[in-house]
Parts: C-alpha cells; sequence; structure tokens
C-alpha cells in the first residue's frame, strides 16, 4: 500500500482552514492540525476528517511561540514519520484606522500572521530539506497586495508574507521544495456572515463575478499547489478574488 502524505495546515479547525483540512483529508492525506483554544471541538473535527478514511493529529500550538511550533511538528514527524505539504493559514485580523490602532492590536496580528508564518515554516523546512521533497502554501490576502483603509496592520502582515514567501522559494528550490501564496479576496465565512446585506451587496458590486468566494474554492487552489503534480509552480503568489484586482 502507497504511504499516505501529511498536510500541516495551521488554523484548521474552521473556517478556510477547515475547508483546506477536509479537502486534503478526501484526497487521501493525513492531517496535522494546530489549535489554540481548549473550546475547539476537536473530537467533531476528528470525526468528520478520519470520514475519509486517514489519519488526524490535534496539536494545540501558538505558532508565535517558536517552541510551541518545534514541538508540533516533532510531534507530527513522531506520528506520521514526515511532512510533505505545510499550509500557513493561521490568522486574525484587529481592523482600526492608523489613527486609532493601539500598538499591540498591531503587534498581535504581525506576530499571528507574519512571525507565526515564518516559525512553523523554519520549524518544517530541515525535515522537508532532509527528504528533498515540499509544499509550502502560505495564505496571504488580496490586501496584501493592494492594502486597505483600517488594516494597515493586517494588510502589512499579508504583504509580508507574500515577501516571506517569495524568499524562501528562491532559497529551497535547490532542494525540491515549492513556496507558493494564495491571496484571497471576499470569501463567505463565519467572519463576513455578520455583515448586513446592505454591506454584501456594496462589496459584490466590487467584484466582476458579483460574488464573495467560498472557502472550498480556496481549498481547491491549495490542493492544486500543493500536490504532487504540481513540479514547477514556485514563488508565485495567486490572487483568488473573482478578478477584483485585475
Amino acid at each position: 500500500m502507497e504511504e499516505r502524505r501529511v498536510v500541516l495546515v495551521t488554523g484548521g479547525s474552521r473556517g478556510i482552514g477547515k475547508a483546506i483540512a477536509r479537502k486534503f483529508a478526501k484526497e487521501g492525506y493525513n492531517l496535522v492540525i494546530n489549535y489554540v483554544s481548549d473550546k475547539t471541538n476537536i473530537e467533531e473535527l476528528k470525526q468528520e476528517f478520519e470520514s475519509f478514511g486517514i489519519q488526524t493529529l490535534f496539536v494545540k500550538t501558538d505558532v508565535t511561540n517558536s517552541e510551541d511550533c518545534e514541538n508540533m511538528v516533532k510531534q507530527a514527524i513522531d506520528t506520521f514519520g514526515k511532512i510533505d505539504v505545510l499550509v500557513n493559514n493561521a490568522g486574525i485580523t484587529k481592523d482600526n484606522l492608523l489613527m486609532r490602532m493601539k500598538e499591540e492590536d498591531f503587534d498581535q496580528v504581525i506576530n499571528i500572521n507574519l512571525k507565526g508564518t515564518f516559525n512553523v515554516t523554519k520549524s518544517v523546512v530541515p525535515m522537508m530539506m532532509k527528504k528533498r521533497y515540499g509544499k509550502i502554501i502560505n495564505i496571504s490576502s488580496v490586501v496584501g497586495v493592494s492594502g486597505n483603509a483600517g488594516q494597515s496592520n493586517y494588510a502589512a502582515s499579508k504583504a509580508g508574507i507574500i515577501g516571506f514567501t517569495k524568499s524562501v522559494a528562491k532559497e529551497l528550490a535547490s532542494r525540491n521544495i515549492l513556496a507558493n501564496a494564495i491571496a484571497p479576496g471576499f470569501i463567505a465565512t463565519d467572519m463576513t456572515d455578520v455583515l448586513s446585506q446592505e454591506v454584501k451587496d456594496h462589496i459584490n458590486a466590487q467584484i466582476p463575478l458579483k460574488r464573495m468566494g467560498s472557502a472550498e474554492e480556496i481549498a481547491n487552489a491549495v490542493y492544486f499547489l500543493g500536490n504532487e503534480e504540481n513540479t514547477y509552480i514556485t514563488g508565485q503568489v495567486l490572487n483568488i478574488d473573482g478578478g477584483m484586482l485585475m
């Protein structure tokens, strides 16, 4: 029997991360998922993902803590022997206009979104280099490309992820490790569900496809970049935004 591939998804317990984890599970990948809160419904998620015939490992991890990240990767390797695909998806927002933004809100967003991506990647890469195989997909955002009023912290973190991804792609290409970023536009998740219909209509009017994207559409693109058929795409930023930024 062919050995299963293994994917590590940060922030894989809800929203886009959960959709990404589900897609890889459906395709037969064993899953490693970090979670932050004890309130996360691990058993329910475990049952859902393992219904596809794969194994899961959930590790409580603070991505801003490098020791935590190293421990998560060690547990993953002890359990599955390797990590083939890394998806850095963990992220938060703390939106405000620059003049009203608190320093701690800037720091927290940079720490989780950007430093978290650095910490997890640095922990995973030595094993990938040894295997001379790996796919790294970092979840950025269209606001990391275009900027957005009221999101200077978030946009800076997501622009940083793009620069980080391109640098890592150049460093690791000789070891057959491919690194790419995905920049989602407006995606229908718990965060957008709370918006009024008026606000949603205003958003949709700016999108050529006239609708928000789905978490599954992001997951399909992540899988496209992460599976073994992708052998020549690296250092790229794929905007998935319904044409918003063209």
